[in-house]
């Protein structure tokens, strides 16, 4: 068995189908490769610098991660926000939020060496399970090419539908997700899955984004883990995905709210009109 592979240019239902049939799908060639070199470019320091901050027996020994990469990297935004992917999670997510939300963005370089990550689902950072409701998804980006060699990602297709909790057994049915740099592979909050091992002689990198019901406490604080500064130069859709901006009019309430990031040096007491122009 393998996951469906689908055209950048496929209908968003096409692709939410194929996701809803088994918890995950790839989507070939979704973004420019130049685009990936980009970011991979911007990557190469931190990850030398920081990659190994978080080594422990889940993230692996020989994985490199940067857990806030629109901090180190502008290119990264025409990912994030990546408007035909967000077109797929917009059928995912909004039929239980009035807006989704950024929940993490990681990028993960697994080096030779690498053994398979323990297979897991990322919704269980939040305490409930609702029957039809994913709290979240994700979208694993290939920076370089993924291989079933050098850690391409690993899914259990339709562990989304388990209603049982339980782990994945020596039944279940394990694939992995090989794909061209530039190519995005999705998979529901709900689906068990993680990273391949690397038994290859070079590393692969990706960047992974999670997204959340905007009413849900995202995974990584983004106020504080991209700076001001920087969050104001993001195009104003990413500036939402991060969390600027009120939800449903209640929840995230700032007297300075637009919609948009203050300017840098705006203090909590002051106040602030924001200008159609973004003054």
């Amino acid at each position: 068995m393998e996951l469906q592979r689908l055209a950048a240019d496929a209908p968003a239902a096409d692709i939410v189908a194929a996701i809803r049939a088994d918890g995950g799908a790839i989507v070939e060639d979704f973004v420019a490769g130049d685009i990936c070199d980009e970011v991979l470019a911007d990557l190469r320091g931190p990850f030398d610098a920081v990659g190994r901050s978080t080594e422990n027996d889940f993230n692996g020994y020989t994985t490199l991660r940067v857990n806030s990469v629109l901090d180190v990297s502008a290119a990264s935004a025409g990912i994030v926000g990546h408007r035909p992917m967000m077109a797929v999670l917009d059928e995912i997510l909004l039929p239980h939020c009035q807006e989704y939300l950024v929940g993490s963005c990681t990028a993960i370089e697994i080096h030779p060496g690498e053994t398979d990550q323990a297979l897991h689902r990322d919704d269980t950072i939040y305490p409930l399970r609702i029957p039809g409701m994913e709290l979240q998804a994700s979208v694993m980006w290939a920076l370089d090419d993924f291989s079933t060699e050098n850690g391409a990602t690993r899914i259990a297709p339709g562990s989304h539908l388990w209603v049982d909790p339980r782990e994945p057994g020596p039944d279940d049915a394990v694939v992995q997700a090989p794909m061209r740099k530039g190519s995005a592979l999705f998979y529901l909050g709900s689906t068990f899955h993680g990273g391949g091992a690397n038994t290859a002689s070079a590393p692969r990198a990706g960047l992974i984004d999670t997204y959340c019901l905007g009413w849900l406490r995202q995974e990584v604080n983004h106020y504080l883990s991209v700076p001001r500064d920087i969050a104001a130069g993001l195009p104003e859709h990413v500036q939402r995905l991060l969390g600027y901006g009120l939800y449903g009019g209640s929840l995230g309430y700032y007297p300075l709210d637009r919609g948009r990031v203050p300017p840098p040096d705006m203090k909590g007491g002051e106040m602030w009109e924001w200008q159609p122009d973004g003054t």
